[in-house]
């Protein structure tokens, strides 16, 4: 009868726990936290070198749904679940629940900041958070619960900081949101770790439909442009001659004319992504034709008066270098526009090796 009542007694408790795990939702992994390892969350993740990623730590409430929403940002490369800037060493859930040693629920971020800024790292997060909230988020309450932006590298502080003074525009009452160097992070039990994934019907605090539409975000500071001499050595006198000294190649002999493979043309300067093969058709000038660039802002506008006609030079924006012309005389159903454009001032790179080329985050815009 005595074991009866301690096996009865520790099954009560063992329940009253799994309900206090995030949304109060209990799971038969609970039972599995003995294993703690990492788990990449991007389709590019070979491709990219460790040391070209930069690391971003972010509390905001329940972990599940922090981190399957920072891992659908386009370049994210991989997302886990830990407990970070607490007290003490190698902290357990159970720890963590108690809330005496003071970690927060926290979710690590690393990311290529060639294909996403901190800034728009930021702006994703505040959008699922609510930063006035002091040690709650959802239907989560605690110490655990509250939010915080962590980071690792000094140069990254003001430009947080600057992320929160803009934010706090948008309330009346003050961000609590802390901004501190990473005292400490360790990684969750293994059940914690895509919990969502393994788990699609589980508890979520946030809408990660958010997410479904995202905006295309091209860094202009990670495509710099080489000096003349630079690109004298590394072009052809063909190429030289058109990017830099604003020449014209011969139609229906250049290299990507007609080109219809699928993948994405970026500057021949900077690599920069400038074209999409979704956009490019056949307008019987003898030159790649595009109707649009992925983003407007890729390319500028200059008046062209050479040959005695009035043009609309197109030119790319970090390399500054010529690419061609706009007409408006492109297909209707698509805009009207026509850019025609120089081979020579691009790089045609496939759609197989756009996620080896750092390009992954852009093959939406090709399929």
């Amino acid at each position: 009868m005595f074991m009866r009542k301690v096996s009865l007694g520790v099954f009560i408790a063992t329940i009253i726990l799994l309900l206090s795990a995030c949304g109060r939702s209990s799971d038969e992994n609970a039972r599995q936290d003995s294993m703690r390892t990492t788990t990449t969350r991007s389709d590019n993740a070979a491709q990219i070198s460790e040391s070209d990623l930069r690391d971003l730590y972010l509390a905001g409430g329940c972990f599940w749904g922090v981190e399957a929403y920072m891992s659908r940002i386009n370049g994210v490369y991989d997302v886990t679940s830990g407990y970070a800037n607490g007290e003490g060493e190698n902290p357990t859930y159970k720890d963590v629940i108690r809330g005496d040693r003071g970690f927060a629920e926290t979710v690590h971020v690393k990311y290529d900041p060639k294909q996403v800024t901190l800034q728009k790292l930021l702006a994703d997060y505040f959008r699922v958070i609510d930063p006035t909230n002091v040690n709650k988020q959802g239907n989560d309450q605690g110490i655990q619960y509250r939010t915080g932006i962590y980071y690792t590298h000094a140069d990254d502080a003001e430009v947080i900081q600057q992320a929160v003074a803009q934010e706090q525009e948008k309330y009346a009452k003050p961000i609590v949101t802390e901004v501190l160097p990473l005292q400490n992070y360790y990684l969750a039990e293994e059940y914690h770790q895509d919990y969502l994934e393994k788990n699609p019907n589980g508890y979520c605090h946030i809408d990660l439909s958010i997410l479904d539409e995202q905006e295309i975000v091209i860094d202009p500071s990670q495509y710099p442009r080489p000096t003349d001499d630079v690109l004298k050595q590394r072009l052809t006198k063909d190429q030289y001659e058109v990017v830099v000294n604003n020449d014209t190649e011969h139609a229906f002999t250049n290299e990507y004319w007609d080109n219809d493979e699928p993948g994405i043309y970026v500057d021949i300067a900077t690599g920069e992504p400038l074209f999409s093969s979704k956009d490019k058709y056949d307008s019987g000038c003898g030159w790649p034709s595009f109707t649009k660039p992925i983003i407007p802002d890729v390319v500028t506008y200059h008046e062209d008066t050479s040959f005695g006609m009035v043009r609309t030079e197109v030119r790319s924006r970090t390399g500054d270098i010529h690419l061609g012309h706009m007409f408006d005389d492109g297909p209707e159903d698509r805009g009207g526009k026509r850019y025609c454009i120089n081979s020579a001032s691009i790089r045609f790179i496939p759609i197989a090796q756009m996620d080896k080329e750092t390009y992954g985050y852009l093959i939406p815009v090709v399929e």
